[in-house]
């Protein structure tokens, strides 16, 4: 499970004393846990999806941060946040590209926007950027 993975290089980059790595695998460790709290709440777990949305969401909130950096002009902060976000994007699964959402889109048989995305909510949840998925399906 990815979660196993993220904990196993937390531990590394502490015996590393990679401070930057480690950092943001705190982060990511504890976005999981409370996850996993709202889902137990529920009855469910936490599994790769949610912690690949995690992980999105989190590299989203980094360049975010990284942009600010740049405005103020402070390097050693950008540099640091970048090398954050490759750790981060380095556990997300490997994303669809639009030419594969095309043909999973046209072999569907309703080709609605509610049914589209609820099929690529259901089946592909964290391995495809839904903004994406959205767009394509405006240029079908």
């Amino acid at each position: 499970m990815l979660y196993e993975k993220i904990k196993q290089a937390n531990i590394q980059a502490m015996k590393d004393k990679d401070s930057d790595a480690r950092s943001i695998y705190s982060v990511i460790l504890n976005k999981i846990m409370v996850e996993n709290i709202k889902k137990r709440e529920k009855g469910g777990e936490v599994d790769d999806a949610d912690i690949s949305n995690i992980l999105q969401k989190t590299i989203k909130e980094l360049n975010e941060e990284k942009e600010n950096y740049l405005k103020v002009g402070n390097e050693n902060q950008v540099q640091m946040i970048s090398r954050q976000i490759e750790i981060a994007q380095s556990y997300l699964p490997k994303m669809m590209t639009k030419e594969e959402i095309k043909q999973e889109i046209m072999s569907l048989p309703d080709k609605t926007i509610p049914a589209v995305m609820k099929h690529f909510k259901a089946n592909f949840n964290g391995k495809c950027d839904m903004r994406t998925v959205q767009e394509v399906l405006k240029e079908i």
